[in-house]
């Protein structure tokens, strides 16, 4: 009879030990973090803590956001890839982090990018205006800013946030495909309110910066919008072409978000999470919430897809990258 008992134990103790490591291990079963490789306040915070928000009340735990600024990225991405791939870090990240820096940077970077890094999902576009000052600089259309600075080389001025951002990419490589413009950058490390206040002040004349932050300037009349970077014209600015409507296709940048994880994490949490960003992307707060930053949401839909669109943007900016050599020295 003991013998019975103990073996009736045993059955009991090891069913219970199952149920306990199985509930366990139930995904999320504790706070996430989201890193971040920005100050709070940009498009990539907000749209981080929007979706880290939608996140918590889908699955349950705490998705919080870590600001992580420095080093192009570097230093959050690395974070992010030596993590543990156990599903409780992920990086939100942009085209500048996750196509641009890896390729500048290859050298100063401990990881390697390719391989320790797996795209979760692209999240929104964010569309950019092609942008000129009306203080002191009369032009009114892309033809005209071309003209203007094929008679006056080394004269006109763009905006950047720093040598080698995508803001600065974007103006080189329209230089070069507009018959090898000679413009001069003026870089500003404060982001794009440096910028805007640039051609506020006619410091510079033109750049290209996201819709978002420049509609309140553009109303008042002291910008002048010359084309956009979009797949089609915004509905809010119908008279503004694309840039593809005016000769310049695939110039200029849809500064896109996106979730990344440490290559290695288990299929089925990346799936779970993929799953709830998915259903995140369609709850009607967020919706509205990216509708009002003019943000596209274009979300993956499947794993595979995420991981072929990467490796495309990765393509795509080679391709830029070698067709206008930018020296970053930092």
């Amino acid at each position: 009879m003991k013998r019975i008992a103990w073996a009736i134990v045993s059955v009991l103790c090891i069913a219970l030990a199952g149920g306990a490591a199985r509930a366990q291990d139930k995904y999320p079963s504790k706070p996430v973090k989201i890193l971040v490789p920005y100050a709070p306040g940009g498009a990539t915070d907000i749209v981080a803590r929007i979706l880290g928000e939608q996140l918590r009340q889908i699955l349950g735990q705490s998705f919080v956001v870590e600001n992580k600024p420095g080093a192009f990225g570097i230093l959050a991405v690395e974070e992010m890839a030596r993590a543990r791939p156990d599903g409780y870090t992920f990086l939100i990240g942009n085209v500048s982090t996750n196509a641009i820096t890896p390729l500048l940077f290859t050298k100063k970077m401990s990881i390697n990018y390719e391989k320790d890094v797996t795209a979760v999902m692209r999240l929104v576009d964010v569309p950019e205006f092609l942008l000129a000052t009306t203080k002191g600089f009369s032009v009114n259309n892309v033809k005209e800013l071309v003209d203007t600075a094929k008679k006056n080389p080394g004269k006109v001025r763009y905006g950047t946030v720093g040598a080698g951002s995508y803001p600065h990419f974007d103006m080189a490589y329209f230089a070069k495909k507009a018959g090898d413009l000679d413009m001069i950058a003026i870089h500003n490390k404060a982001g794009a309110s440096g910028i805007i206040n640039d051609l506020l002040s006619g410091d510079t004349q033109v750049s290209f910066l996201n819709v978002a932050s420049t509609a309140a300037m553009i109303k008042a009349g002291q910008l002048k919008p010359l084309a956009l970077v979009n797949e089609k014209r915004l509905p809010e600015y119908p008279d503004v072409p694309t840039m593809q409507e005016v000769g310049f296709p695939g110039v200029g940048t849809l500064a896109w978000q996106g979730m990344f994880a440490p290559s290695g994490t288990p299929k089925e949490v990346l799936e779970t999470v993929h799953k709830a960003l998915l259903e995140a992307l369609k709850a009607p707060q967020v919706v509205e919430a990216f509708k009002k930053q003019n943000f596209n949401i274009v979300p993956n839909p499947t794993l595979a897809d995420a991981k072929t669109w990467l490796a495309g943007e990765m393509k795509n900016w080679k391709t830029i990258t070698d067709a206008v050599r930018i020296e970053v020295t930092e």
